[in-house]
Formats: structure tokens, sequence, C-alpha cells
């Protein structure tokens, strides 16, 4: 029970100290910090596939494959949003 409370803890800690660093972020520095947050998607996925791959268990796998899809999901997103604002900076002919 007492690493259920240390973990849940440092969860809990993390969305914070998350919520706080990504709100002071200034518009300019979006697009770098969305590939930057892609390049770590890109390993999430990569460590999932391995979770799913092992099959240790049901639950395990179950949980490898949403971590696949939820991953995923970020890659393709935060691809669309940089190219979107990228677009933003192009010249109009």
């Amino acid at each position: 029970m007492v690493d259920f409370v240390t973990v849940l803890t440092i969860f809990v800690l993390a969305i914070f100290v998350g919520f706080e660093v990504i709100t002071k972020v200034p518009p300019i520095l979006h697009t770098p910090l969305m590939s930057g947050s892609n390049a770590i998607s890109g390993i999430t996925i990569i460590g999932a596939i391995i979770s799913a791959g092992t099959q240790y268990t049901t639950l395990t796998t179950t949980l490898g494959f949403l971590a696949v899809v939820f991953a995923t999901i970020n890659v393709v997103g935060g691809f669309l949003v940089t190219h979107r604002m990228l677009e933003m900076f192009k010249r109009k002919d």
C-alpha cells in the first residue's frame, strides 16, 4: 500500500508540474516543443509495443495495446498541429 501511495503522489505532482510548465510556454516556442513531444511519444510507442508483445498477462497486453493506440493518436495529432502552425508562418503569394 505504501508503494501505491508513493507512486500516486509522484503521479499527481507530475501532473501539477507538467501543467505549470506547459502553461508558461510562449506561443513562439510551441512548434519546437511539439516536435520534441512527438519524439518522446515515438519512444513511448516503442515501449508500448514491447510491453504488448511480451504477453506476460492479459492485463499487460491490453494496457500495452492501449498505450500504442493513445501514443499513436498523440504523435499523429502532434504532427497535424505542427504542420498547421508552420503553415501560419509561410508567406502568402
